[in-house]
């Protein structure tokens, strides 16, 4: 099982900067890949950013250069620097990993953090 945890999320102004935290446990932190992920009013969720068990990173194409995606595997932490955020940017984000339980994977997600971003 794991159990994950979102905070840093707010009320910002366009141009401003955010960092995301997620606590993790339950699960040995360092194995996991994690992922970010963003849902918006009325949109789909989608994928912003994701971090693998040895540190390679990827992101969506609206987050290249304005995003960064890291971890802290000693306190079983992942985290997302969002610069320059837009008012597109505005949607609850989400924390997501997966495990494998008893030979099948399962999806653990966290509770959400809003981050609303004004003109």
């Amino acid at each position: 099982q794991v159990q994950l945890v979102e905070s840093g999320g707010g009320l910002v102004q366009a141009g401003a900067s955010l960092r995301l935290s997620c606590q993790a446990s339950g699960a040995i932190f360092s194995t996991l890949d994690l992922h970010w992920y963003r849902q918006a009013p009325g949109k789909q969720r989608e994928l912003v950013a994701s971090i693998t068990s040895g540190s390679r990173s990827n992101y969506a194409d609206f987050a290249k250069g304005r995003f960064t995606i890291s971890r802290e595997n000693a306190i079983s932490r992942l985290y997302l620097q969002m610069g320059n955020l837009k008012p597109e940017d505005t949607a609850v984000y989400y924390c997501y990993t997966r495990l494998k339980v008893y030979a099948n994977w399962r999806d653990f997600w966290g509770q959400g953090t809003q981050v609303t971003v004004s003109a």
